[in-house]
Order: C-alpha cells, then sequence, then structure tokens
C-alpha cells in the first residue's frame, strides 16, 4: 500500500520577539517616520505603510523574514495584516525601508539586514541614528545592487518624495510640499488647531448670515414703511379731492 506524504503547513509567525524599540527615542522617531507616511499618502489607496512589520519573501521559509521599523510597498492596497507575505502581495517587496538605530542594534545586525534587503528587491534603504545624530542611505542603482548615496545630508527620496537634511544638531524630514514631519504631540496641536480655526470660520460664517438675514429683514420693514408712507399719500390725496369736489358751488 502506498501512502501520500502529508504536506506540511508552514506556519508564519507575526512576531519573532523582539522589541520594537529599545529606548523612547527610537520609538519617537519610528512612529513619526511611519505616521508622516501614512498621512502623506492617506489619499492613495495603493500605499501600504507598516511599522515592525515582518516581511516574508519566500513563501515555505518562515526563518527568512526581516522586521524593518518602517516599511513603504508602493503597489499594495491599505489594510491590516498580520505579517507581510510577499507571494500574497502580488510578489511585490518594500520598496523603502527605514532603520532607526538604538545602543542595542549591533553591527552584524546591521550588515545581515542590509543583505537582506539588497537581496530581495528594496530600491531605497535609509538608516537613521539619533543618538550620534547619523544618517545614511542606500539606493538601487542600475547594476541591481544598492548603493551607498554620497551625500544623504540634503537627499531626496526619489520614491517618496520627501527629503532628508542633516544638520549639525537637527535632524528634519520634509514633505513634498515643503513642511516637515511632525512628532504625534505636534500633529495632536495642529489637528486642533485646524478645528479651532474651522470652528472660527463656521461662527463667522453664521455671524455673516445672521447679518445678512437682519439686513434683510430692516430691508424689508423699510419696504413696508414706504409702501405704507405712499398708501397714506394716496389715501390722503384722494381725500383732497374729495374735499375739493364739496367745496365747488352748485350749479
Amino acid at each position: 500500500m502506498v501512502t501520500t506524504p502529508q504536506t506540511t503547513q508552514v506556519i508564519y509567525p507575526d512576531c519573532d520577539g523582539n522589541p520594537m524599540s529599545d529606548n523612547t527615542r527610537q520609538f519617537r522617531w519610528i512612529v513619526v517616520i511611519k505616521e508622516n507616511l501614512e498621512i502623506l499618502f492617506d489619499d492613495d489607496p495603493n500605499v501600504f505603510v507598516a511599522g515592525d512589520l515582518l516581511w516574508y519573501p519566500i513563501e515555505g521559509n518562515n526563518k527568512l523574514r526581516q522586521a524593518p521599523d518602517v516599511m513603504v510597498a508602493i503597489g499594495r492596497p491599505k489594510g491590516d495584516r498580520g505579517s507581510y507575505k510577499q507571494w500574497e502581495e502580488g510578489n511585490i517587496p518594500p520598496q523603502v525601508v527605514f532603520e532607526v538605530l538604538s545602543p542595542g542594534n549591533r553591527l552584524k545586525e546591521m550588515v545581515k539586514k542590509q543583505q537582506f534587503y539588497d537581496r530581495y528587491g528594496v530600491e531605497e534603504y535609509y538608516i537613521f541614528d539619533p543618538d550620534r545624530l547619523d544618517f545614511n542611505g542606500w539606493l538601487r542603482n542600475q547594476a541591481g545592487s544598492l548603493e551607498l548615496i554620497e551625500q544623504p545630508e540634503n537627499w531626496t527620496s526619489p520614491r517618496l518624495g520627501i527629503r532628508f537634511e542633516l544638520q549639525e544638531e537637527q535632524f528634519t524630514i520634509y514633505r513634498p510640499d515643503g513642511e516637515r514631519f511632525l512628532t504625534p504631540t505636534e500633529l495632536a496641536k495642529f489637528a486642533e488647531q485646524q478645528r479651532q480655526e474651522a470652528q472660527q470660520q463656521r461662527q463667522e460664517a453664521e455671524q455673516q448670515r445672521q447679518e445678512a438675514q437682519q439686513q434683510r429683514q430692516e430691508a424689508e420693514q423699510q419696504r413696508q414703511r414706504a409702501e405704507s408712507a405712499e398708501a397714506r399719500l394716496r389715501e390722503l390725496e384722494a381725500r383732497l379731492r374729495e374735499l375739493e369736489g364739496d367745496r365747488r358751488p352748485e350749479g
């Protein structure tokens, strides 16, 4: 009797057991980059942005994986995912990935990540070290490999259109419209400011509407008074004509 071997189902865990960040500064920058990219591409249904999501490039191999701090997959729909299984995503790899370093990151680990991203199709790879204020990037060249960007301190991402600016004591990311990436606190304050301005505009519009209505009412009252005055004038003229007729001598 021939027995058919059973196919073992491969499980792709949604978590690798590693923390998303080692400190508040690293976490803050991860959130800033991820949330601002979400906002930037909010109107495009086919740009997927994720933070600390496991990416499996090859079906059947659950050991081959990376979890970029932030990744952007252009051409993939938005939506929740437990992991990014590339064979279920039209075989489209994330084109842009970000890593925000912490004191716990080791050189060997970062080399392995770079080799992974190079091998599996990342087009732009950026590393930011907020403690040392150091920023570097790699861009896929015509030969098909990631090549170090020579002057990343004033660099615009070809895929995302965002600009990185590294000065002596400050690292800033700018949107394509020139506005800088904001922290969650700044985003909340900006949203509240926008809400208050919108409320003020509504109140001003309502006040203008009420003033216009009052002006219409006053104009209507003036029209009615004018019509009433004209009616009284006609009555007086008619009365005068009657009186004049009564005073005329008879035959």
